[in-house]
Order: structure tokens, then C-alpha cells, then sequence
């Protein structure tokens, strides 16, 4: 039996099944190995855009401790929660795991931070910037230097509709989006106790009374909820009680850790963000050449930035640099 056929017995009526993808802008031979939804999960590990995601910013900029999440940490373990929800619900894991996987490569450095800054600047071009639209733009357009990874239609609706104020066309892509806050609600409030921002006792008491008191609690009474819901209401949801904690805690992190001047300096990260797109939008030259519109060639440049690049470059560009003032050993004058 193939991977295919395998994989086709062991799902739901319910689910989106490999054979009836839409299928890719470019069509190809099937691989004959992996199923469609495969090769796309294959392909968005091998981009250049998700190994960047190791040194991008999931709350806390360049923190010095070794165990704080980052872009891809978040990816990762959101993609475990995805996966577990979607095998319960005899749906189709690898679609839900190739939408997990891409769904952030769009985000730029900083995290939301960096995502806010670059929107701002962009008003008065008559542009916007939302991370998950730039996401569909990275396998689409910019990965393998202008040819994009051609993924299935349900993969790149998943990653688009993954937020915002569209719903993706599949369950598959439902569940991501939900996990999405399911996974960095909890690890983000691990971050934020481990980093001294916010203190046990500052967490609001009536969402841990309906989730939990540790991560591992909260996560697993969210999965075996929105299972249980998913089952009972014949769509991907989570019971309205849980919903409620969820958004609650959500919420109170908005205001006291993903605001807080303590867990993020805000004002300075989303300073570089800006200042590096005036620089470059100035600078056809220095620029990736990846569109003819040099508004939207400098967010493709800026936008791919890690954090560490993007402060690397700013540091080059607007610090002075103490080797380019003094290029011979300083000799005093004689005033003799």
C-alpha cells in the first residue's frame, strides 16, 4: 500500500484529502512517494525564510537566556498541538502541518513589534503590512529567488487565513488557527514569568481557574476541549467556557507583557524597523532585486531581516564607527 492510500484510509469524511487538493499555480508529477501536502511541508522546512525564524523574535528581543522561545520555537510547538488535534479528528495531518509550518514566515524582525512599525510607515505610501498576507508573498514569490515553492492552493490558504478576518477554506486550516493562540497564549506566559516581566501572582485568576495552574495543564485541557467541541458541534471550535478563559488571558497578556516596556524595548525596536525601510527605500543599489515597485521591494528586503541582522545593519548604517574616523594610529600635533 502507498503513502497515499495509507494515509486516505485512516482519514475522516470530514477531512480534505490529498486527491482533492486544487492543486498548484504550476502543475507537476505527482512524486509517487509523498503526497502533495508532503512535498509542500517538505519544501517550507528546506526555505531560507523558515530557518530564519530561529533568530527571530517571538516577545523577547535577543534575550540572554538559552530557553526563550523564538519564531521557529513558536512554529514548532504549535505545529505539535496542531497535529495532535487534527489525528484525533481523523483529518489530514500533513495538510495541518505544512499550514503550521509556513505560517509565519512572513513575520519580520521584532515580531509584532517589527510588523506594527513597518504597517506605520507604510500609511503614508498607501501601502499596509500584515504578517500573514507577506507569508503568502515568501512562498509564493520570494523563496527560490523569484520562483516561489509552488505549494497547493489549501496550503497557502491555510497560511494566509491563519489570521485576520478571513477563515481558511479547510478544517485543517481551522485548527491552525486556533492552535495558533492556544500555543503562544501559553508559552508566552512562560516567557514572561521566566524573564521577571510579570510574577505568578499578577496572572488573572479566573482563566488559570478554567485552564490551569501550569502550561502543560492549560495546553492539554485546551487540545481535549477543542476536540470534545470540535466532535460535538461538528466544526473546529472550542466550547464557549474555554474560548472565554482563552481570549481573557490573551487579552491581559496584550496589556501587561506584549506592551510592556520591560518585556520588549518597543519604541526602539520598532525604530530600527523603521528607520532601515527609509534608508533602503532610498537606496535602489543596496536592495534585493525581488520587485520593479521599490516600496514593496524594500518591505520584501526589510521584512526578511532577522533581528540580529536587522541590528547589525542598523548599527552599521546610523552608528558611528570609530575604525572609519581614526584609519591611521592618532599621532598629537606638535604645536611647537
Amino acid at each position: 500500500m502507498s503513502e497515499q492510500e495509507s494515509t486516505k484510509t485512516r482519514l475522516s469524511a470530514k477531512a480534505w484529502a490529498c486527491e482533492a487538493s486544487i492543486g498548484r499555480s504550476r502543475a507537476e508529477p505527482p512524486d509517487g512517494i509523498r503526497n502533495e501536502f508532503q512535498r509542500d511541508r517538505d519544501r517550507i522546512i528546506h526555505a531560507k525564510a523558515f530557518r530564519r525564524l530561529m533568530h527571530k523574535t517571538q516577545v523577547f528581543i535577543s534575550p540572554d537566556g538559552d530557553h526563550f522561545r523564538t519564531r521557529l520555537t513558536h512554529t514548532l510547538e504549535m505545529m505539535q498541538v496542531s497535529r495532535t488535534i487534527a489525528r484525533s479528528l481523523g483529518l489530514n495531518e500533513d495538510l495541518t502541518e505544512a499550514i503550521s509550518l509556513g505560517h509565519d514566515l512572513g513575520h519580520t524582525p521584532f515580531g509584532h513589534t517589527g510588523e506594527e512599525a513597518l504597517a506605520r510607515v507604510l500609511v503614508s505610501h498607501g501601502r499596509s503590512f500584515r504578517h500573514n498576507e507577506h507569508s503568502l508573498r515568501v512562498v509564493d514569490v520570494l523563496e527560490k529567488d523569484g520562483k516561489g515553492l509552488n505549494l497547493t492552493h489549501e496550503v497557502k490558504d491555510g497560511i494566509l487565513n491563519h489570521t485576520g478576518r478571513n477563515h481558511p477554506g479547510t478544517r485543517e486550516g481551522e485548527i491552525v488557527r486556533i492552535a495558533d493562540r492556544i500555543a503562544y497564549v501559553n508559552h508566552d506566559v512562560d516567557d514572561a514569568l521566566r524573564a521577571g516581566v510579570i510574577s505568578w501572582d499578577e496572572l488573572p485568576k479566573q482563566p488559570l481557574r478554567v485552564l490551569g495552574d501550569r502550561m502543560s495543564v492549560r495546553i492539554d485541557t485546551m487540545v481535549r476541549d477543542m476536540i470534545l467541541s470540535s466532535r460535538e458541534k461538528g466544526e473546529i471550535s472550542l466550547s464557549e467556557k474555554v474560548c472565554e478563559a482563552l481570549m481573557e488571558l490573551r487579552a491581559w497578556l496584550f496589556k501587561n507583557v506584549y506592551n510592556n516596556p520591560r518585556s520588549r524595548e518597543n519604541s526602539k525596536a520598532g525604530d530600527v524597523v523603521s528607520a532601515l525601510f527609509n534608508y533602503y527605500l532610498q537606496r535602489p543599489e543596496e536592495r534585493t532585486n525581488s520587485d520593479p515597485d521599490p516600496v514593496v521591494e524594500t518591505i520584501d528586503f526589510v521584512a526578511g531581516m532577522t533581528d540580529r541582522y536587522a541590528l547589525a545593519i542598523y548599527k552599521r548604517i546610523f552608528l558611528p564607527r570609530s575604525d572609519t574616523i581614526f584609519k591611521q594610529p592618532y599621532e598629537p600635533e606638535d604645536y611647537s
